[in-house]
Order: structure tokens, then C-alpha cells, then sequence
């Protein structure tokens, strides 16, 4: 009887805090959590790619990362956002856009919903991995036509690595929601990726696929997969090329 009650205070507890909904998976909206009110969410990113094996074989496999981030409102319109990422570690696998470490960042939206013709907000952040130190920063751009939701993010990041070379990297999105209901909300969004690396690995790389959003009030669910459109076909380098052919991402979430 105690667990059951202890059960229900905490899902009462979950239900009042309504979650802030990712519009899309790469794509940020310029929401903030309310003062006060913060969210978890998990990310989960699958890539197939090929590995290059010990035995100078190859192989086709499901490269992975995991990224879980708590944000928290501050004020009206400044949210704080604490990340732990997480790239296992396999050889002969490549590494995919992100390392393990820890990020923190913020997202200041200028002004109210619909103050403005686009809802605009700032955001930036900075990056400690086992391997180099990221600073990254986003103009993020939101308009609203009833239930249609446009956005576009121009994403950019400095990358310092602890052997002295540095990187800077471009990854603007864009997309389009619509809210078929409350809960269920179909997209389409495209990325690209462009580091100064100079390999072919760096880029560019074009991505655009569906998506879903279902929103539950105090938890959220966004995924898309995504197909890439440069070199398409291309038989990727073994333990090389982390842009596989296709590109998955999810994401839930739920409000505190």
C-alpha cells in the first residue's frame, strides 16, 4: 500500500509539470521551460556504418550515442541545460558527432511567443569531452501559422582538441511541423553537417527525413530518420565514414 501511494504522489507530482516538447529531433524551438519548471530528456542516435576488424576484415554495424539532458528554467525566458553524452567505445567503429563528457549550455528567448513576427532565441554552450573542449552557439528562429511550425536553427562550433588542432564545424537545420492533434504532430526536417577536418568524413553532409512528435502533456516523445542525400549509394570506408546512409534519432522526454 505505501509503494502504491508513493507510486501515485510521484505520477501527480509528473502530471503538474507540463514537459516542453522538442518541435523536431535536431531542430530547437525557441521554447524555454518556465521559471522554476524544468525537464529531462534522452536522446538515442543509431547510424549504420562499417567497422574495420582486427583481422583487416570489415563489417556492418549499428554505431551508437546517448545524451541525456536536464534543462531548468531560470527566469521568464532563460532555461539552463546540464548534459552527460555518452559514444561507446568499440574498435573499428567510427565515432559519430559527439564524444563522451558533459556540456552545459543556455537558451535566452528575446522576447514572448508571438511578440514578434519569428520567435527568436539565443543559445550557447560549452563542451568538455575526453578528447577537446566545444563551444557552440545557435540563432534559433521559430514562426507559428496556426498549427503549421517552421524553424530553422544556423548551429555552429568551435572545437579545441587536447592535441592542439582546433576544428569549426556547421550544422544548420531546418523543418516543418504540423499538429494533426493535441498528442500527434508529423514533420520533415533536414541537416547538414560540415567540419574543416578536410577528409571526406568532414563533409558536406545532407540529411532530410520524416518525423513524429507525440506529446502526453507532461511527457513527449520525437524521432525522425533521415536519409542521406550527398554521395548517396557511396560505399562507405571501413571504421572511416560515420555518415551511414541512413540516420536515426529519438528522443523522450517528461517535465518536473
Amino acid at each position: 500500500m505505501r509503494k502504491c501511494l508513493i507510486f501515485l504522489s510521484v505520477m501527480s507530482f509528473a502530471a503538474s509539470a507540463a514537459a516542453t516538447p522538442k518541435p523536431l529531433p535536431f531542430s530547437y524551438g525557441a521554447d524555454t521551460n518556465p521559471k522554476g519548471q524544468g525537464e529531462v530528456e534522452q536522446y538515442v542516435d543509431m547510424v549504420p556504418v562499417v567497422a574495420k576488424n582486427a583481422d583487416g576484415t570489415s563489417s556492418h554495424v549499428l554505431a551508437t550515442q546517448f545524451q541525456t539532458e536536464v534543462e531548468y528554467g531560470l527566469l521568464k525566458n532563460l532555461e539552463v541545460g546540464l548534459y552527460a553524452a555518452i559514444m561507446p567505445a568499440t574498435d573499428g567503429v567510427p565515432e559519430l558527432t559527439e564524444g563522451t563528457g558533459v556540456k552545459q549550455r543556455l537558451r535566452w528567448r528575446l522576447a514572448d511567443p508571438g511578440d514578434w513576427p519569428i520567435d527568436v532565441a539565443l543559445y550557447g554552450e560549452v563542451t568538455e569531452f575526453t578528447n577537446e573542449i566545444e563551444l557552440e552557439w545557435k540563432l534559433i528562429l521559430d514562426r507559428r501559422f496556426g498549427k503549421l511550425r517552421l524553424l530553422a536553427n544556423a548551429w555552429f562550433e568551435e572545437e579545441f582538441y587536447f592535441d592542439g588542432t582546433t576544428e569549426f564545424v556547421a550544422n544548420p537545420t531546418a523543418g516543418v511541423t504540423y499538429q494533426v492533434t493535441p498528442i500527434f504532430s508529423p514533420g520533415i526536417e533536414g541537416w547538414m553537417r560540415f567540419d574543416t577536418g578536410g577528409d571526406w568524413n568532414g563533409g558536406p553532409h545532407w540529411f532530410v527525413g520524416p518525423t513524429m512528435r507525440f506529446n502526453f502533456g507532461n511527457f513527449f516523445w520525437t524521432t525522425g530518420l533521415y536519409v542521406r542525400l550527398d554521395d548517396f549509394g557511396r560505399s562507405l570506408t571501413p571504421g572511416e565514414d560515420a555518415f551511414g546512409p541512413i540516420w536515426f534519432r529519438s528522443i523522450v522526454g517528461f517535465g518536473f
